[in-house]
């Protein structure tokens, strides 16, 4: 292995009667202050032998006797690493003493295992778990990816709509899956969902009309707009989601450029909108001339029936600009996802592209379109439903055994949250729920959307245990 740095210690000031001694408190000193980090790649006995000018064998003593305390972990072929799970809580009296020179490190603090913050708390909303992805397939994938690309001297300015590899699998996906008639035409990449919105909002024009919301919406969203000049208006939702007779009521008197939704798992109540409000909010925005901006935002978790078809694959959705993610699919950091409208709105979102990123992600885009062609998305997404299903079934049962009546909630057909309702906010201890970014309350009520896709089942029950209100 080429390392880029070679790990320096000093020895003059450290504690000890014997090199030995003074080369393990040393190495457990910097452990705990930090600078030898969970994972570190420790030099070879004969290279830190080398660095200190001492014998390789009291090196090597030293490892031997730090891999026996539980410091370090010795990996065949690979070499010494500092352990993801350090013992400081059992140290002899030998090195007690280093507790107290490192008063700056909060020994209790200190990890003993690799995990998600998400698992101590319930700042989550619903997003995916990174955990779950399949790193290796994605490392050949990328490989192959990375060898095509630089032979073909793909790797240069490539076209901002995306590549034609991705859009063409994009497309087969939505014809197949999501019930669509499209082209690649009417597919633009993007850099995840919120890059589409942003897209949106300056595809729309605020000369064109005010923009209306759900009254609960996703607010980066509503952020994006209204940076864009738009003036707001609310529309009520309910159990079947949008209220369309509230909505005409908007219309008959404002003039409306768009209305942003959520219909298929609506945020951040999980709503999904029944097929008849569908039909209707078409037949509107057909009759006033408006936009639709779908937020399809996980579309591929729905677990109790066969999803909705979405409202840019109906009857009269020539007025559709439908959002989609592969980051849901996969994890957050793989920033992909798509834009689908018609072509001439598809050729707008280009030029502002252009001013703003140029275009994706090349290799990745690549990366993608190989899975899904292959069918590799496809049988991910069924692994990640199953146990997701199983993570929302265990959630069911711990916020009945934990809170009983005190929180009412309707079982999420699909996505990775749910919508719980704390009950009268007057009588609620804000102290600790005013905090959380997925706190609501509305209508008097106080409701916190819960996230349970990114934890385990045993991190649920830590969560929910901790939640105070």
């Amino acid at each position: 292995m080429l390392r880029p740095w070679q790990t320096q210690l000093w020895l003059e000031n450290s504690v000890g009667d014997t090199t030995h001694a003074r080369l393990v408190n040393r190495l457990i000193e910097d452990i705990l202050n930090g600078r030898l980090e969970s994972g570190a790649l420790l030099p070879g006995s004969r290279s830190l032998a080398a660095i200190l000018g001492l014998n390789r064998k009291t090196v090597q003593v030293a490892y031997d006797e730090l891999i026996a305390q539980g410091w370090l972990v010795a990996e065949a072929k690979r070499g010494t690493f500092v352990s993801a799970r350090l013992p400081e809580q059992h140290l002899s009296e030998q090195y007690q003493h280093l507790v107290t020179r490192t008063a700056t490190v909060d020994i209790e603090a200190v990890p003993t295992s690799l995990s998600l913050d998400s698992c101590t708390n319930v700042d989550n909303d619903g997003t995916p778990d990174a955990r779950l992805i399949p790193y290796e397939l994605l490392a050949r994938a990328y490989r192959r990816a990375l060898i095509s690309a630089s032979r073909k001297q793909y790797l240069g300015y490539g076209d901002a709509q995306g590549t034609i590899e991705l859009r063409s699998a994009l497309q087969r996906m939505l014809v197949q899956e999501r019930y669509l008639h499209l082209t690649t035409a009417n597919i633009c990449t993007v850099r995840g969902s919120q890059m589409a919105i942003y897209l949106a909002s300056r595809i729309i024009k605020p000369s064109d009309g005010v923009m209306i919301f759900e009254e609960l919406t996703y607010a980066p969203a509503l952020a994006a707009f209204e940076a864009a000049g738009f003036t707001i208006l609310r529309c009520k939702t309910d159990s079947e989601g949008l209220d369309v007779l509230h909505l005409e009521q908007l219309l008959a008197n404002h003039k409306v450029a768009a209305i942003y939704t959520t219909p298929h798992h609506h945020y951040p109540t999980t709503v999904t909108m029944v097929m008849e409000r569908r039909l209707l909010l078409l037949q509107l925005s057909i009759r006033y001339g408006f936009y639709i901006v779908e937020d399809d935002y996980d579309h591929e978790f729905h677990f109790d029936s066969r999803p909705i078809p979405p409202l840019v694959s109906l009857p009269g959705a020539e007025r559709v600009l439908h959002i989609g993610s592969l980051s849901k699919v996969f994890a957050p950091g793989l920033r992909v996802g798509y834009l689908v409208a018609t072509p001439e709105l598809i050729k707008q979102a280009v030029q502002e592209i252009l001013m703003i990123d140029r275009q994706g992600n090349t290799l990745t885009e690549l990366v993608l379109a190989e899975l899904l062609e292959s069918g590799e998305v496809k049988r991910h997404i069924r692994k990640c439903k199953k146990l997701y299903k199983a993570r929302r079934d265990h959630c069911i049962t711990e916020l009945n055994r934990l809170f009983g009546g005190r929180v009412s909630f309707h079982v999420p057909a699909g996505g990775l949250a749910f919508w719980l309702n704390l009950g009268d906010s007057s009588q609620l201890d804000l102290t600790d729920l005013a905090l959380n970014p997925y706190f609501f309350i509305h209508k008097q009520n106080g409701y916190l959307r819960f996230g349970f896709g990114a934890l385990t089942e045993r991190e649920t029950t830590d969560a929910l245990t901790n939640l105070k209100f």
